[in-house]
């Protein structure tokens, strides 16, 4: 089976050895995407909610770069620095998605680059 690499300049560039997104057959796996503007590849201003906001933005991007969609994500893993935001990503994520949800995780971490609050990483199933 072949892998191709999903780019686009509508997400962060890469900041490390690793793709935005890598395409193989009709599964596309998401690097972890944080809350850097694509543009400066500065962590976003602002509080928890506008991190999160980014970082699905972030993944909106290359989600739609591989020509997909968010109804197409089957699985997607949450890693927080505090899990007492874990009632506020919901509350965001619930803009972006609509039953059936992904599978999910939301795992708690020490740190993220940057510094970062909040990194989402995911995978889909194109038709």
């Amino acid at each position: 089976m072949s892998k191709t690499a999903i780019n686009t300049d509508q997400a962060p560039a890469a900041i490390g050895t690793y793709s935005q997104a890598i395409k193989a057959g009709n599964t596309v796996y998401l690097s972890g995407q944080i809350p850097l503007d694509p543009q400066t590849m500065e962590l976003v201003a602002g509080d928890f909610e506008a991190q999160t906001v980014r970082v699905f933005e972030n993944l909106k991007a290359v989600v739609e770069a591989s020509g997909g969609s968010f109804a197409d994500i089957v699985k997607l893993n949450i890693f927080l620095t505090d899990l007492a935001h874990f009632a506020k990503v919901n509350e965001v994520m619930g803009r972006y998605f609509a039953q059936p949800y992904p599978a999910r995780a939301a795992i708690g971490v020490a740190s993220l680059p940057r510094g970062a609050q909040v990194e989402m990483d995911g995978i889909l199933v194109l038709d």
